[in-house]
């Protein structure tokens, strides 16, 4: 025990010098400053580029340019070009530390790219994190993402929220595999319906880049016609992107898609698919093992590789129309793509937009378009029944639909089902008065008198909700009303009624249907949620016609005619029977295009009333709203181009409280006005730098409390 004590107390002797010495190290080490993450206080910086430019995600106007950090060394390698980002913002410069910013909360942002120095002369605080080392930022996509944010006064950060979906670090831990061989060049199919449909794909086949706009025949061959020219894209090596309005229309691409490539050779890109799987099919594109990609606006941006070719179908769907800043159109945007990538472009639908025949009529794009006997051998027998004609009609005096109307439906369920589109959705009806159809109006708040659901008598309010009894139109003293507009399951049950024994179906916004049986039955629709039936229908009522082109908007024409052609577009052939009948005075310039099927001629005429009134698209417009003194004072002090023409302000209809809100519209119970600001063509570029500067000048001065909205290329302009 005593020679182990001894040899214990030795030790512990020359333990307590080594212990000091360790000391002494650990003191001198101390001295070193250590790097704090997030901060990185004393770090030090990358030996090579050393300085990050950072787009911050902050959205706002006056903070839409590039900010400089410092690199610190430990994130040298994965602080790339396109990657994310946290860093600090929002420091003051007396928050500086050893030559370095710190401070400020931390914000994501995209790592732009590396620079030797920065242009800013005081210190730079350094990046905070590399979030992950994937780039999902490229330089083609940064530059699309600016130009949108010029065309329509907006901010680059907004622009790319709608760009890049959130990461999911699960679906980047997914390797996304190998691209595969470019497919063979498809044959032409049912393209060879059309004068020049052949050689267009033989111009995608060959890596050339055909414009064209595509007015396609009656049918459901669309969608296998948009996947023949997506695989003859791809057949070049080059990749081909296409925007559709809704989910179910994707489905239908994607299965053409699938029957012509097999699987995994395209994206689908959608919301419905969730986040991750959503990110992962994105990955995909961006890597490259993916070349052809099909999705509802959101997928605009999709990156794909060396892009051949970009089409949208159906353009005058709202639901192209983007409700979130800067709110850009998907057709605008295919547009930059296609004058950006330099490629092909294709705008199909069954009807024609005017920005569509102006394309044509700029010689920026080529018609693509079926001959007469086509047409005709491929469209419905359309017939009309006009005021006139339900004057004369017994039948319509009782009842909602008139003789010819009942014939055709009766008719119809012999050889299959028969679609009912119905303008509104829902059971309330808004009600006019019988003799001049001036709108009922509340006495109390001037709001509109609808007719209260089954088994309530009288009519209510729809702003104020107070009850109506004694109503007498103001225009002509009559005391009859009728509706406006009758909802899809009124319409519903009135026919379930006149034809007991027959199934009705309904499909709008609660439960949209997308495919029905051939069998017999009515379909009751509201407008783009008519569902493809096997086969085809056998007939289609389209109803209330006057109401949908009574509104008051300048594409009221436009748009009804569009909605009339995607229903009667799922008729048969006259040939096989098919018949639509519309309820709208048969001399109105859209009933008379239905009839002969010629959208294209309907939109020519448009263009060219529209060129000399000086409005869109002819014309550049935007629209200013707010409150009045808001208003007034933004327009004051833009600096508008010399040749800009302001026009209002006018009020706009106040949101009653509990009401839905319209994207645009003000908030509940506050008054607001709205200002249109119209310049000639090639002045549109001008006006979005003012509106953006004097937006951006309003929230760096703190006014931007009393709201301002600014809205490029708006979508109703009355």
């Amino acid at each position: 025990m005593s020679s182990e004590d001894g040899q214990a107390g030795g030790g512990a002797e020359g333990a307590s010098v080594e212990q000091l010495a360790l000391i002494r190290e650990t003191v001198r080490k101390a001295e070193v400053p250590r790097a704090k993450p997030r901060t990185w206080r004393g770090a030090a910086l990358a030996k090579e580029l050393p300085v990050a430019r950072v787009l911050v995600d902050k959205g706002v106007l006056h903070l839409d340019r590039y900010f400089d950090y410092a690199v610190p060394e430990e994130l040298d390698a994965d602080a790339q070009p396109g990657v994310r980002v946290r860093v600090r913002f929002g420091a003051g410069r007396h928050r500086v530390r050893d030559g370095r910013r710190e401070g400020g909360g931390l914000i994501d942002g995209f790592l732009v790219e590396r620079l030797a120095e920065s242009d800013y002369s005081g210190p730079l605080a350094a990046l905070a994190q590399v979030v992950s080392p994937e780039r999902v930022l490229s330089e083609e996509l940064l530059g699309l993402a600016r130009a949108v944010a010029d065309r329509y006064a907006g901010s680059l950060a907004d622009v790319l929220q709608l760009a890049v979906p959130p990461r999911s670090a699960r679906a980047e831990r997914r390797a996304s595999g190998e691209p595969l061989p470019p497919p063979g060049a498809p044959e032409a199919g049912s393209w060879g319906r059309y004068e020049r449909g052949g050689a267009f794909l033989e111009a995608l086949a060959a890596g050339a880049a055909p414009r064209a706009v595509w007015n396609a025949l009656p049918g459901p061959e669309w969608s296998d016609e948009l996947a023949r020219a997506v695989v003859a894209t791809l057949a070049f090596g080059r990749g081909a992107l296409v925007v559709v309005p809704d989910g179910r229309a994707v489905a239908r691409v994607d299965a053409a898609l699938t029957s012509l490539l097999g699987e995994g050779r395209h994206a689908v890109l959608t919301a419905d698919a969730g986040p991750e799987k959503r990110y992962r099919e994105w990955l995909a594109v961006r890597r490259g093992a993916v070349r052809a990609v099909v999705g509802t606006r959101a997928a605009m941006f999709a990156p794909v590789q060396d892009l051949g070719l970009v089409a949208i179908w159906d353009d005058g769907d709202d639901s192209h129309s983007e409700q979130h800043a800067p709110q850009p159109h998907a057709r605008e945007v295919l547009l930059l793509r296609a004058a950006q990538d330099k490629c092909a472009f294709l705008l199909g639908s069954w009807s024609c937009t005017v920005e569509a025949a102006q394309l044509v009529e700029s010689g920026w794009a080529r018609p693509l378009v079926a001959g007469r006997e086509q047409v005709r051998a491929a469209a419905p027998l359309v017939r009309t029944v006009g005021d006139t004609d339900l004057a004369r009609d017994e039948a319509a005096r009782a009842a909602r639909l008139p003789t010819l109307a009942w014939q055709v439906v009766r008719e119809g369920l012999r050889h299959g089902p028969v679609l009912v589109q119905v303008p509104r959705r829902g059971y309330v009806p808004r009600m006019a008065c019988a003799n001049c159809r001036a709108p009922a109006r509340c006495r109390h708040c001037a709001g509109p008198l609808e007719a209260q659901e089954s088994g309530a008598a009288g009519l209510r309010c729809g702003w104020c909700a107070r009850e109506e009894t004694g109503w007498h139109c103001p225009e002509c003293g009559g005391f009859r009303l009728r509706a406006q507009v009758v909802g899809a399951r009124r319409t519903a049950e009135e026919l379930g009624r006149a034809f007991p024994a027959v199934p009705v179906r309904t499909s709008g916004r609660e439960h949209v249907l997308d495919t029905v049986p051939g069998a017999p039955a009515l379909v009751v629709s509201t407008p783009g949620a008519e569902p493809v039936a096997e086969g085809g229908y056998a007939a289609a009522l389209l109803l209330d016609g006057w109401a949908m082109l009574g509104r008051p908007d300048l594409r009221a024409g436009e748009d009804a005619l569009r909605r009339w052609m995607a229903a009667a577009a799922l008729v048969r052939p006259q040939s096989a029977g098919g018949t639509v009948v519309a309820l709208a005075e048969p001399t109105l310039r859209p009933v008379q295009a239905l009839v002969r099927w010629d959208p294209v001629g309907h939109a020519v005429r448009e263009l060219g009333e529209r060129a000399g009134l000086g409005f869109p698209p002819v014309s550049r417009m935007a629209a200013v709203s707010g409150t009045a003194e808001a208003v007034t004072e933004f327009l004051r002090t833009a600096e508008l181009p010399r040749e800009a023409e302001v026009l209002g302000p006018v009020p706009l209809p106040v949101t009653g409280a509990g009401r839905p809100r319209r994207v645009g519209a003000p908030p509940p119970g506050e008054h607001w006005e709205r200002a249109l600001v119209r310049v000639p063509p090639g002045s549109g570029a001008a006006l979005a730098a003012a509106l953006k500067a004097a937006q951006a000048a309003r929230m760096a001065r703190g006014t931007a409390e009393a709201g301002v909205r600014v809205r490029i290329d708006p979508p109703d302009i009355g």
